[in-house]
């Protein structure tokens, strides 16, 4: 396989070739620019400048700088103390939710879930309907303010919330709900509308403060901080806002101190993100009416349709990401059936994922700048299918289950790391707000459905073949989007 990395010089010169930074770093800064996707030709026809460097052979000493040189740069440094806040809170603002819902709605002759269903739609739809327009605005606006103003009113309206519902207690309802739980949807609403500016910001805002040389590191970290925050904030959520909780008690403060803590989380993202200096930024030029909006979002489309790389990467990230949420769902059925732990120990499994993520985005991030992100995608999507399958044969045992579990978030990580890096390198400044903001939006509708879907095809198939048919599709869509992606380049090699 080495011997086929040595032969594959030209073709990582052709994905160099594509690097928007090899066209763009001569280019005076200005602050607004034309649509890239009427500009761009696909990438894999653009050329660079000579000193562009090559994906798969960086030089030795970049390879081995590993974290070295991300933990070295203050703005990522910043960036990521932001990004663990602001996504802690993230996770435990639903975890807090529930517990309102529990305290202040709930009663004996209802269950929750019908509460908890109604605030989980309010936070998924504006992904849906949001995610893509979004991305034009961040594409227009600076990235820091939208990173600290994004953090700074979520933070204000998870304070305000208790406040607000305590105001609106005894005002009856509005079709057959009390006021008050429409004043929580309507802030879960507006919180996760926030969320859909953040997100877009935070990813374009990366290549600004970071190296190319440097960047598969940085979305290691990146990577690896957005999973983990998923399995810690639901896991540590309850007992942090009981902490919060008795310690407002102490100072006097009764029933507001899980908000606080969470809102307080959101303000501590602000105020770190205020300090970081991106520098000068490549803007789109403002939007006059709505024609611009929605032409932005066709270029947005164009650009993907012309970039056969980027939107491979897109599409397996989607694909890990739809893994993902329906191991979260079908890890609570195994746990039921492994004879040793609780159904409610669930958080076993996907903590065993979670470590195996952190260990993958670690040698991804020291060693996999050695390798083109293809392969690097091809074996852990490869791995993720082995893993998948081989859950089917462990799922009355614990370890094993949980040391496929981690082998499944170790393959996970060469999978999303690269291809995340990919579309950032890949992506013209100007153009990453769009993007990002479509792949958000994809991400968000793709989820839905195997949380939607799962429970209901493991109670008709059963969990066993359910894993064996998830395996099967992330096996077949690793190596189709491989050959797609693989396909193009050897194509331009030809041409060129």
């Amino acid at each position: 396989m080495l011997r086929e990395f040595d032969a594959d010089i030209d073709t990582a010169k052709a994905e160099a070739n594509d690097l928007p930074g090899a066209t763009s770093a001569q280019a005076p800064v200005k602050e607004s620019s034309p649509s890239p996707a009427q500009a761009a030709p696909d990438s894999t026809a653009q050329s660079s400048s000579p000193s562009a460097p090559l994906e798969s052979q960086p030089s030795s000493l970049e390879a081995d700088n590993g974290f070295r040189a991300i933990f070295q740069n203050r703005n990522f440094l910043i960036l990521w103390a932001g990004q663990l806040f602001s996504q802690l809170a993230d996770k435990v603002y639903l975890v807090l939710m529930i517990a309102i819902i529990a305290a202040r709605f709930d009663t004996p002759d209802q269950s929750i879930s019908g509460w908890v269903a109604a605030v989980m739609i309010a936070f998924t739809i504006p992904a849906v309907l949001f995610g893509a327009l979004a991305g034009v605005f961040v594409d227009g606006w600076r990235k820091r303010p939208v990173l600290v103003w994004s953090n700074l009113l979520r933070g204000g309206l998870v304070i305000v919330l208790p406040l607000g519902i305590w105001l609106t207690a005894g005002w009856g309802t509005l079709l057959d709900l009390p006021v008050a739980f429409w004043l929580l949807l309507v802030v879960t609403f507006l919180i996760s509308t926030l969320t859909q500016f953040f997100a877009p910001a935070e990813q374009s805002i990366i290549p600004l403060i970071v190296a190319e040389s440097d960047l598969l590191s940085a979305n290691s970290l990146y990577t690896t901080t957005m999973m983990a925050s998923v399995i810690v904030g639901f896991a540590v959520g309850e007992p942090l806002l009981a902490l919060a909780d008795k310690l407002m008690l102490a100072l006097g403060v009764a029933n507001n101190g899980p908000a606080i803590l969470v809102g307080l989380s959101y303000l501590v993202a602000g105020l770190c993100l205020m300090t970081m200096d991106p520098g000068k930024e490549n803007l789109s030029p403002p939007h006059e009416d709505w024609s611009h909006f929605l032409a932005d979002i066709k270029d947005g489309f164009r650009y993907l349709g012309q970039q056969v790389q980027v939107r491979v990467a897109i599409i397996q990230l989607v694909l890990l990401s739809s893994v993902f949420a329906a191991l979260a769902v079908l890890a609570v059925r195994l746990a039921e059936m492994i004879p040793t732990i609780k159904a409610s120990q669930f958080g076993f499994l996907l903590a065993a994922g979670g470590l195996g993520l952190g260990l993958g985005a670690v040698l991804v991030g020291n060693f996999g700048p050695r390798f083109p992100r293809r392969f690097l995608s091809l074996w852990g999507a490869l791995g993720m299918a082995g893993c998948l399958i081989a859950l089917a044969w462990t799922t009355q045992q614990l370890w094993a289950s949980m040391a496929v579990i981690a082998t499944l978030g170790l393959c996970g990580a060469f999978v999303g790391i690269p291809m995340q890096t990919l579309i950032q390198e890949k992506t013209p400044e100007a153009m990453r707000g769009k993007v990002f903001g479509l792949q958000n939006n994809m991400v968000n509708i793709a989820l839905s459905l195997p949380l939607a879907l799962a429970s209901v095809v493991e109670a008709r198939l059963g969990l066993a073949n359910v894993f064996v048919g998830m395996g099967a599709l992330v096996g077949i869509g690793g190596v189709v989007t491989w050959y797609i992606a693989d396909t193009a380049l050897r194509k331009t090699q030809a041409q060129g």
